[in-house]
């Protein structure tokens, strides 16, 4: 395997958002789609992770018809480098919360939903079972609908973990974020290998099990393919990969922007190691065009 050099760093004076190139700006959202969408996240009183991180992708989904829902809240008991969700003590969570994502998956007539959650580090399972309560309404409810869940660690509890098991979602997602050695200062509590443990254990359960890293803090070719290679290992069959963009001055500072050719080489990559489905681009965030994956029609 012949690994290309490393590319300087193009962002060199590490500026918070340098002029962006035409592959990573995104057109101005409309249609009904985008409207309906939005309405729905107002009208049933919904977060969602393309607002809360701000995602850069958000339009574009929105005008899709698609989203990622956000339960137990809009506050996070940690504070990552890389991310624009809010820090701090969060609110007991709502009860009547998951009856709503419901209710709006049912509005917008989505045939697969993406649900997630800030770190609750406050709850004793980590919020685990409300994702199993809104796995179970989905089944109930609405079963033609597949049912992906991306979460955090759950503060390593295998008891939280089989909580999850035993729900049986579609799709178990929990992102690794970026190589071994950036991520003591990208991840707040986290770990690079709790992660690659909950991913094992999840696969052993045999849940469908996908990840998802960002590029542009400052990692290397090498350090991105052992990455893959620990993830593959640890039974993930699916990978996202993206671009970083810092959300404000206030985060970690953005070190390389890669072109659409370098992600197609990190995926080719990847694929070596046997992944049966990898996204990756410039605009790629782990839930991006999660309804369209290879994943889903396996």
């Amino acid at each position: 395997m012949t690994i290309p050099k490393d590319d300087k760093i193009v962002v060199e004076n590490r500026p918070f958002r340098p002029q962006l190139p035409s592959f990573l700006k995104q057109r101005i959202p409309k249609g009904r789609l985008f409207a309906s969408t939005k309405n729905s996240i107002q009208d049933f009183a919904l977060n969602t992770v393309c607002e809360q991180a701000k995602c850069p992708n958000r339009a574009h989904c929105f005008s899709r018809g698609t989203l990622t829902f956000q339960i137990l809240g809009a506050v996070c008991t940690r504070s990552c480098g890389f991310c624009a969700e809010k820090f701090g003590h969060p609110n007991p969570p709502d009860p009547d919360e998951n009856a709503r994502v419901v209710e709006a998956a049912r509005r917008l007539h989505l045939k697969h939903v993406v649900i997630t959650s800030p770190a609750r580090d406050d709850i004793q399972d980590g919020g685990a079972s409300l994702f199993a309560d809104l796995v179970k309404r989905f089944r109930a409810e609405l079963p033609q609908v597949t049912v992906e869940i991306l979460t955090p660690d759950f503060g390593g509890k295998i008891e939280a973990l089989k909580i999850i098991f035993d729900c049986r979602p579609d799709i178990f997602n929990h992102n690794i974020e970026t190589v071994r050695r950036l991520s003591p200062k990208v991840r707040s509590k986290a770990t690079y290998d709790r992660t690659l443990w909950v991913l094992k254990k999840s696969g052993e359960a045999g849940l469908m099990v996908k990840s998802g890293l960002m590029v542009g803090h400052g990692e290397t070719n090498h350090e991105l393919i052992e990455t893959f290679k620990d993830l593959a290992q640890a039974g993930c069959r699916s990978l996202t990969i993206g671009q970083y963009l810092p959300p404000s001055v206030r985060h970690l500072p953005l070190f390389k922007i890669y072109t659409p050719q370098e992600f197609d080489f990190l995926k080719t990559e990847a694929l070596k190691f046997g992944f049966i489905e990898v996204t990756a681009g410039p605009l790629v965030r782990s839930s991006f065009h999660a309804d369209e994956t290879a994943v889903l029609r396996k």
